[in-house]
């Protein structure tokens, strides 16, 4: 009964410490925001995608030189498709992920967006757009 009791309070504490440590980021004029408002495909990939993907896509953002494997450049997708955009891929690969591992991230280190869109509040129909509109603007930005 007391191994059960220490758990519990471990996990109360350290679910306490998450939050807090949550609550902190989303305060102060320091601090970016956790989440954004728009649901536009571009501002979603500049907040969500681009510090491993690069701004543009190439999969040249900041904490790339941090992962086991760079990221994929997003910019490629339909030319490694035989000129077909995969959006049903994609949206699926953003909302579920690659499973336990992805040859692109190793053990899935790129975060899978669905349950965070759907974490912000969101209805499921509005994760849904969130996931399609970022999808849709990930098809604007492939190269011939």
């Amino acid at each position: 009964m007391r191994m059960q009791s220490t758990v519990g309070l471990t996990l109360a504490l350290s679910i306490g410490a998450a939050w807090s440590a949550s609550f902190a980021q989303t305060t102060g004029t320091r601090n970016p925001p956790l989440v954004i408002e728009s649901v536009a495909g571009s501002d979603l990939f500049a907040f969500y995608c681009a510090s491993c993907h690069g701004r543009n896509g190439g999969g040249d953002g900041p904490v790339a030189r941090s992962l086991k494997l760079p990221p994929p450049d997003l910019r490629l997708l339909a030319r490694h498709n035989r000129g077909e955009f995969p959006r049903s891929r994609v949206e699926a690969f953003v909302t579920h992920g690659a499973g336990a591992s992805s040859p692109a991230h190793g053990t899935s280190e790129m975060p899978v967006w669905g349950p965070v869109f759907r974490g912000l509040g969101d209805t499921e129909a509005l994760s849904k757009v969130r996931v399609a509109n970022l999808a849709k603007y990930l098809e604007s930005i492939q190269q011939k």
